[in-house]
Parts: structure tokens; C-alpha cells; sequence
């Protein structure tokens, strides 16, 4: 074992990878639509082309309930307000790993961005992280949601990840902490685009679900993130 996370630590060095991240999820997703398409999601880091050689060749079905595309937008209104409604519905619907979206809550010309990728369409990230969640294992447990103090037109999602991904014989995620900036388009008030970050980096997040044994005992890697209780005191108290 240590020598294949030698070996890992290595090859990461050798690529200059960066963090392994969840939009890195939602790319490998292309795959079980064998709808590949440069111009939407495309394969940056190399582990993660290597990865999707074992997702399942054909679409996960879904336990979540269909998402009414047809509904109509939220009129706009004040973030402060905005965030009751959008708490609740993310607290409800657990969207970020469901993909079961309120599309009232989303602009037209929605994204998902990390600092090496884009994906636009809801549409498709809705379906990226639905199928590559375990639907039945994974939460995204709603810790705090706040209008961002410095950037305008935004909010901030803390949350807490845990569960597996549809991946080979399905990888167990270790519970760590997601931030979430959404960006508010001013003229719709709608959720323009999203923007997440993790608590732990990628080498840890990957060691962790291939290696689970091995997450208390090397000094690099993170505890799994406390209950959700703990973390929402936590945060609160910040």
C-alpha cells in the first residue's frame, strides 16, 4: 500500500496536478452519456481520464424525483430573503449531489466553474452529479448559508460531503467540508453561476476513498469532517 501511494504522490508531482475536484466528478460523467464534448467538459488532469475508464458504461437511473424543467422563475427579491427560500430548497433537495434542482432558483444562462474547467447548462450538471453520486449513500448536509460580505451579489454555501461515487466498485468519500459561492445575475436575481471549493485537497480526498483504512493513520490526511451538528455549531459560532 505505502508503495502505491508513493507511487501516486509521485506520478501527482510528475503531472503537476492539481486538486481532484467535484467538478472533476461531473467530467467524468461524460462518459456514461457517450455524449463527449470538448466544447462542454473535458478531461484536465490526468488521473481523472484514467478514472473514467471504470464508470459504468450505461446511465445510473435515478431515485430522486424528475426535475420540473417547465416551472417558472422566482420574481427577484432580496438576497437576504432569497436565502430562506434557497436554504430550505437545498436543505429539502440536497441538489448538489441529488441533482434534483429547483430550476426556479437558476438563471438561463447558468455555469459551473473551478479554477481549470466550465460547464454550462444546468441541465448538464444536474445530470452529471446525479448519476455520479450514489443516490442512496451521499448527502450534501447544509451547514450555512449567508449573503457574501465582500463580493457583491453573492452567496456563500457551506456544506458537508459525504457518501460514494459511482466509480469501479463505488468509492466511499470521506465527510469533508464544501464551499459554495453562488453568483447572483443582478438584472434576473437568479443563480447565475457556482463556484466550489474543498476543505482538503485532492490527494487526500483520492487516498482516502481508495485507501480507507489508511485515513487515521498517515499524519497527511484529514479527520473525516465531524456530524453534521458539530460542524453547524462550529460555523455558527465563527
Amino acid at each position: 500500500v505505502n508503495v502505491l501511494i508513493s507511487l501516486f504522490i509521485k506520478l501527482s508531482n510528475a503531472f503537476k496536478m492539481r486538486p481532484f475536484t467535484h467538478s472533476d466528478y461531473s467530467r467524468l460523467l461524460v462518459r456514461l452519456h457517450g455524449e463527449e464534448n470538448p466544447n462542454q467538459l473535458e478531461y484536465v488532469n490526468p488521473l481523472t481520464k484514467l478514472l473514467s475508464n471504470f464508470l459504468p458504461s450505461k446511465e445510473v437511473a435515478s431515485s430522486v424525483a424528475p426535475v420540473n424543467w417547465s416551472i417558472s422563475k422566482y420574481a427577484r427579491k432580496p438576497l437576504p430573503k432569497m436565502i430562506l427560500e434557497l436554504e430550505s430548497a437545498l436543505k429539502e433537495k440536497e441538489w448538489f449531489v441529488t441533482g434534483n434542482v429547483d430550476p426556479r432558483f437558476f438563471d438561463d444562462n447558468f455555469s459551473f466553474e473551478d479554477p481549470d474547467v466550465k460547464v454550462t447548462g444546468l441541465k448538464e450538471y444536474c445530470r452529471g452529479v446525479q448519476n455520479i453520486f450514489n443516490q442512496k449513500l451521499s448527502r450534501a448536509e447544509i451547514i450555512k448559508i449567508s449573503v457574501d460580505k465582500l463580493v457583491p451579489d453573492t452567496i456563500n454555501v457551506i456544506w458537508r460531503l459525504s457518501g460514494a461515487v459511482n466509480i469501479a466498485f463505488g468509492l466511499k468519500i470521506k465527510p469533508f467540508i464544501v464551499y459554495t459561492d453562488f453568483t447572483i445575475n443582478p438584472t434576473t436575481g437568479l443563480i447565475l453561476s457556482q463556484r466550489d471549493r474543498f476543505s482538503i485537497p485532492g490527494y487526500d480526498i483520492l487516498i482516502s476513498s481508495l485507501f480507507p483504512w489508511l485515513a487515521d493513520k498517515l499524519p497527511f490526511l484529514s479527520l473525516p469532517a465531524p456530524n453534521i451538528d458539530i460542524c453547524r455549531k462550529e460555523f455558527n459560532e465563527k
